[in-house]
């Protein structure tokens, strides 16, 4: 989220807070700290500074709630960029998804999980040690906030838990990783469409149930459930074409066995402007690459006594993927490793053209098209 603090490490996972954070701390301690009031042993400000105290545990029980997602994540080999709270709640950032729905599921269910056993610590402990009526107050309220933690998070839709746990099971059944991201973001939108109705009910008066609350969680919910479906769908098109489908038209490829005029008058003058050509030998392989700016280091009257192969730089820096290679994992190869380009080549090493992000994009856009024509 933007404009987030960032707060320290929590067991080497950064910690953020968000400012709207802060807001929610004030009304959650207003509202325990009016409820302690009522204890005549709690005098002056102390019922506001134990109203403090619970809400802090109660953001306490957040965090071990991402927690309990990221340890699970971890011991999968997946990096855990953050963790955050912010007004509806704690966001742990994965830098990945499981690689399997197995691994999908524990790490969803991991949270809820964690919230069920700190509800059953806070349960046992009130029912079995002697508390002054407060601090009873207090472990009760903690020990229920986390039942409705883990019970809320259950509901199936994203982005709650119980969606992320919706998505592993159509997963496991469809073997499409995309089909359970689709169809929970589907279900979350429901969900949020349902909260909408029932806060603006309550608001209006009508409904006895809900609350302003519920109407910003359903709103919540219908952002990101729909955010959700979107990426799912355009994966799920994404996976359906191949690097070769997004190669760039008229890609700048040049024999490697021209001489430089040959090279200037064929594809630099009256052509389009490309900084670089790949390099292929007789069979199309690729063997390196020429930057047009290298040509201005030879001198024009021997053009037609130096090869474009003799100028070119080694193929080594120049990242390929394979022609059948699905559009989905190129998008992350050039998100993940920051690539502005690749090159793709057939089996045999045949350059096939340059892929880049616009490229994608076009292809997509062009499918869109079609259907809409």
């Amino acid at each position: 989220m933007n404009n987030n603090i960032r707060v320290g490490n929590l067991f080497g996972i950064p910690f953020y807070i968000n400012p709207s954070w802060f807001l929610v701390l004030a009304l959650v301690t207003l509202s325990y700290g009016g409820d302690l009031a009522r204890y005549p042993q709690l005098p002056g400000i102390l019922p506001w500074f134990l109203g403090l105290v619970t809400a802090l545990l109660l953001f306490a029980s957040v965090v071990a709630h991402e927690l309990g997602h990221s340890f699970v994540a971890i011991s999968q080999g997946i990096n855990v960029k953050s963790i955050s709270l912010f007004l509806f709640g704690g966001l742990a950032t994965l830098e990945k998804d499981s690689d399997n729905p197995s691994g999908a599921f524990w790490v969803a269910i991991a949270g809820p999980l964690v919230s069920f056993f700190l509800f059953g610590i806070f349960t046992v402990i009130n029912l079995t040690i002697t508390l002054p009526a407060p601090l009873k107050t207090i472990v009760y309220l903690v020990g229920y906030i986390n039942l409705v933690l883990a019970l809320f998070n259950l509901i199936p839709g994203l982005p709650l838990d119980g969606g992320n746990i919706l998505k592993a099971i159509v997963w496991k059944i469809t073997g499409n990783p995309n089909k359970g991201l689709i169809f929970a973001g589907r279900v979350g939108q429901i969900f949020g469409w349902i909260a909408v109705i029932i806060g603006i009910l309550a608001i209006l008066g009508i409904s006895p149930v809900g609350s302003f609350w519920t109407l910003l969680i359903g709103g919540f919910l219908l952002q990101n459930a729909g955010f959700a479906a979107q990426s799912g769908s355009m994966q799920e098109k994404l996976n359906s074409f191949t690097a070769e489908d997004a190669v760039i038209p008229d890609s700048p490829i040049v024999a490697g066995d021209l001489n430089l005029r040959e090279f200037a008058n064929d594809y630099i003058i009256g052509k389009k402007s490309w900084h670089k050509f790949l390099v292929t030998n007789s069979e199309g392989q690729l063997i390196g690459v020429l930057s047009v700016d290298e040509m201005k280091k030879v001198a024009t009257s021997d053009w037609n006594h130096i090869l474009v192969s003799e100028l070119m730089e080694s193929r080594e820096n120049i990242k390929t993927i394979p022609s059948n290679l699905s559009l989905l994992e190129v998008a992350k190869l050039l998100e993940t490793q920051k690539e502005n380009e690749l090159t793709v080549v057939k089996e045999n090493d045949v350059v096939i053209g340059l892929l880049e992000k616009a490229s994608i994009v076009n292809l997509i856009q062009q499918q869109s098209d079609a259907k809409t024509a």
